[in-house]
């Protein structure tokens, strides 16, 4: 089963900024081109950030269980991405079976 990633994040909080640009450096590797992360910023949609029990951002939720709160590293990104991975062998694996990799965003302009 394909597995997702949801960012809640701050558009001015300068950790957020450097996980962004750690996930943008990560994306650029084949391993993890078809990572999906939902982005949600949580001033522009409180009604889903406050279902989900944090305190800080940047923090990432593999399906639903948390996986990182806080300021972040680059290896605590990757760590993230690893955990949304499908196993190795699954059909999900199959680069010809993959979609291409994708930011869905739930900012609202």
């Amino acid at each position: 089963m394909k597995k997702h990633i949801k960012l809640f994040y701050l558009k001015n909080c300068p950790y957020c900024r450097q996980a962004f640009a750690f996930i943008d450096e990560l994306k650029q590797q084949e391993a993890y081109k078809n990572v999906e992360i939902v982005l949600i910023e949580e001033t522009e949609l409180p009604e889903i950030a406050e279902a989900y029990d944090y305190y800080y951002v940047p923090t990432f939720y593999v399906d639903e269980d948390k996986k990182h709160e806080g300021a972040v590293t680059r290896e605590q990104v990757e760590a993230v991405f690893k955990e949304a991975l499908p196993p190795a062998g699954s059909e999900e694996d199959d680069p010809a079976e993959a979609s291409h990799g994708k930011w869905v965003s739930l900012r609202y302009k």
